[in-house]
């Protein structure tokens, strides 16, 4: 939940309320809380909006809203040698 924390986190330092955020991005105060939470995903134009409004570097934001699906993706698996090379196989996939 490295992008639910994050967003918490600057929020709580700017001081500005969940509802606030909520409101700016469309949606109701509860569905923002699940997003902190990391109980529900953000849309992608969500993360980029929310990364606006709380003065972040828009590619900074979307690695940690990446990251939480990567992790989501390979959490449940319980041998740590087969995750990192599920990783490694991915990583190279893709680039």
């Amino acid at each position: 939940m490295l992008f639910g924390n994050k967003i918490r986190e600057l929020r709580d330092e700017q001081g500005l309320l969940q509802r606030q955020l909520a409101a700016a991005l469309e949606i109701d105060t509860p569905m923002f809380s699940k997003i902190e939470r990391g109980d529900r995903r953000a849309k992608r134009e969500q993360v980029v909006k929310l990364a606006e409004l709380l003065h972040q570097d828009v590619n900074e934001m979307l690695k940690l809203w990446l990251a939480d699906k990567v992790i989501d993706a390979v959490g449940d698996e319980h041998d740590h040698i087969l995750k990192r090379d599920a990783i490694e196989v991915a990583q190279k996939a893709i680039l």
